[in-house]
């Protein structure tokens, strides 16, 4: 596993874990990288590669729900949190862990690495740019 993949690894599990309400803060960190990830690749790109996610986490935790996103953008990831709430919140916790590292590896194989760095930064701004640290801004 390349460095960088490892830091944008470390990147998603730290800021997962500095919230205690975990669904919301795990839903609210999906919908700020949906926004960022649709203006580039579309609304159809997204929900391609956000379903393709949840089929491969589904291997590990098959509790979640299915790939399929609301068509309302303020609900977009409603089935995600009713599978979050009904989970302890350290199975939410490894569970959003897994599927953003599995959404974002699959992201870098078909964008690269620097445009991933790049759109997660805009997408969480100070929270990604603080934990990642030195390295971070300067991939």
């Amino acid at each position: 596993m390349a460095t960088s993949d490892v830091l944008r690894h470390q990147i998603i599990n730290s800021l997962l874990a500095q919230h205690t309400e975990v669904a919301d803060a795990a839903i609210n960190l999906w919908e700020q990288m949906a926004t960022q990830i649709i203006s580039i690749v579309g609304e159809g790109g997204f929900n391609s590669l956000y379903a393709r996610s949840v089929f491969l986490t589904q291997s590990t935790f098959p509790w979640l729900a299915d790939g399929a996103l609301s068509p309302r953008t303020d609900h977009r990831f409603a089935a995600l949190k009713i599978c979050f709430e009904e989970q302890t919140p350290a199975q939410t916790s490894a569970a959003n862990s897994l599927l953003m590292i599995t959404f974002t590896d699959i992201l870098t194989s078909l964008i690269g690495e620097q445009l991933t760095t790049n759109i997660l930064r805009s997408a969480w701004g100070n929270d990604a740019s603080d934990k990642a640290g030195k390295e971070f801004k300067n991939e």
